[in-house]
């Protein structure tokens, strides 16, 4: 049983983040991800094939959600959830876990996606980005691409170091999971995170 109402967001694939325990019942903010440190209060994100990532501290005093979907998790929405996350409990220890989305055996991209995430890696990370991306035969400018070991690369750029999940996958698991891309029928799964009270 939830705790209470989870703070649901409108979702723009941007880097907003804002505080669940400080929203008016009601208020839908866009944003793509949220963080709360008073007991209770539910983050929560919807995805389709998107990547839901929850975080806490080691202490458990601070809880985050964010929804990685391509254009968020190169635009640094995770490096902005984290940051939201120590300037509320300080520099502790932060641990992840990648929820389910879309695998690196499906999730085809051109190369606007490539690019986006090399222009936001740094010269030392060049090699990691491509490594992310596998070319597929005979189909020029188009790569598979693996939104986990992205989203780890982001994690580990500002040191978050334990990260575990990443291994589901939303478009071929069709008994446990909902897929815009496998059922182009619009749908959501909704992954919540809240401080025990």
């Amino acid at each position: 049983r939830l705790p209470s109402e989870p703070a649901w967001l409108s979702q723009v694939h941007g880097t907003a983040v804002v505080r669940a325990d400080r929203l008016g019942r009601g208020s839908v903010p866009e944003a793509d991800a949220s963080i709360a440190a008073m007991p209770g209060a539910v983050c929560a994100i919807q995805t389709a094939d998107c990547l839901p990532v929850l975080l806490t501290n080691r202490a458990g005093t601070v809880v985050g959600a964010a929804h990685a979907g391509w254009r968020s998790l190169a635009g640094g929405i995770l490096e902005a959830t984290v940051g939201a996350m120590r300037a509320e409990a300080g520099e502790s220890e932060i641990i992840a876990w990648l929820g389910a989305a879309i695998g690196p055996r499906e999730f085809e991209v051109g190369e606007d996606v490539l690019a986006a995430f090399l222009a936001a890696a740094g010269s030392a990370e060049e090699a990691p980005v491509r490594a992310a991306f596998a070319a597929r035969a005979g189909l020029p400018g188009k790569y598979l691409a693996d939104i986990y070991a992205l989203a780890r690369l982001a994690l580990r750029r500002v040191g978050v170091n334990q990260v575990s999940g990443g291994d589901l996958c939303t478009v071929t698991d069709a008994s446990r999971f909902y897929s815009y891309r496998r059922d182009k029928v619009t749908g959501r799964q909704a992954s919540l995170i809240w401080i025990r009270e």
